[in-house]
């Protein structure tokens, strides 16, 4: 049984504890949090202080639901202490937060929360790739149109700052499917990106839209990414090959061929939380520590994260020396 403290009890930390206590492996132990009523929601020990989670109460793993920038230390610091750590992404919000994680994941197991990749469609498209059932891949094309208020910024204070947050849409909402274009393409040749803010320009630093062009040898990915839309929409991915078009809307998934439509829809785990984070997370967290149980790589190691957040990290850079 492992014995598991969550770190930071805002949101996103709903959806882990309810897992953890869901995993017959794992127990939540304790949660920190600098709001006490928020470290004491799940009914543990709770702490104001996560270094006295970890020292205290010698966790097994810890979840880090906290802010962006602070992912690289906490999870160095956790590795210092011989503790597994699970982050939520993104893992860090420049080159040398990243390569610090990658420096603690070679002490522990490290995870980051990439639960799209868990999708039954995800993997479907990973094996149409690998098999060359559709032939060629010949571009990949996204849209990710959620909303997103100056009132939902206002309620985080390291929310829309490109010291704390590392960025807006992209970084924050759109890092999921940019992770799953990196999968499918592979590490790019090329990655540019335009950065707007367009209706938070009083609120935030950072964007609220993205447009971002990779390419792979003669493949093309394309990627809209906006937080201006009136709702959160399902994210629509869609890969070209030769013989056919895929195209993953929510939990549907069309193959168009030879002029005809087949639609196939996917029977997920139960979601948890917000309808458009997807239904992975169960999966995702569960596969962590059948890893740590079993002694196999994980899929969402930070090694195999690598080429998501170089590309990112590229995109991000690439704009701010413009």
């Amino acid at each position: 049984m492992f014995r598991v403290g969550i770190i930071g009890c805002g949101g996103i930390s709903a959806v882990h504890a309810q897992v953890i206590k869901e995993l017959e492996n794992t127990e939540l132990a304790a949660c920190a949090d600098v709001i006490p009523e928020r470290a004491a929601r799940y009914g543990c020990a709770a702490y104001t202080d996560w270094r006295e989670l970890l020292d205290r109460e010698k966790p097994d793993a810890v979840h880090l639901c906290t802010p962006h920038y602070l992912h690289p230390i906490m999870t160095a610091e956790a590795a210092r202490r011989g503790v597994a750590v699970f982050t939520e992404k993104p893992p860090a919000i420049d080159a040398s937060g990243w390569e610090q994680v990658k420096e603690a994941a070679t002490r522990v197991p490290v995870g980051v929360c990439f639960q799209n990749r868990y999708h039954p469609h995800i993997q479907s498209c990973l094996r149409f790739l690998r098999e060359g059932i559709y032939g060629e891949l010949r571009g990949i094309r996204a849209f990710m149109t959620w909303n997103r208020t100056a009132e939902y910024y206002a309620a985080a204070d390291w929310k829309g700052k490109w010291a704390t947050e590392g960025g807006g849409a992209l970084i924050n909402q759109a890092i999921h499917t940019l992770d799953l274009i990196v999968g499918f393409l592979g590490v790019p040749d090329q990655a540019e990106a335009t950065l707007r803010n367009h209706h938070l320009r009083d609120a935030i630093e950072v964007e609220d839209t993205a447009e971002i062009y990779l390419r792979k040898g003669n493949v093309p990915a394309l990627l809209y990414a906006s937080n201006a839309y009136s709702q959160d929409a399902p994210v629509i991915l869609e890969l070209h090959f030769d013989q056919a078009v895929i195209r993953l809307e929510g939990d549907l998934m069309t193959v168009i061929r030879d002029g005809k439509k087949q639609e196939i829809p996917c029977v997920t785990d139960p979601v948890l939380g917000r309808s458009y984070w997807g239904a992975g997370h169960k999966a995702c967290i569960a596969d962590f520590y059948r890893s740590i149980e079993t002694g196999t790589p994980y899929q969402n190691a930070p090694a195999s994260c690598d080429a998501t957040m170089q590309t990112l990290l590229k995109l991000y850079s690439q704009w701010k020396d413009k």
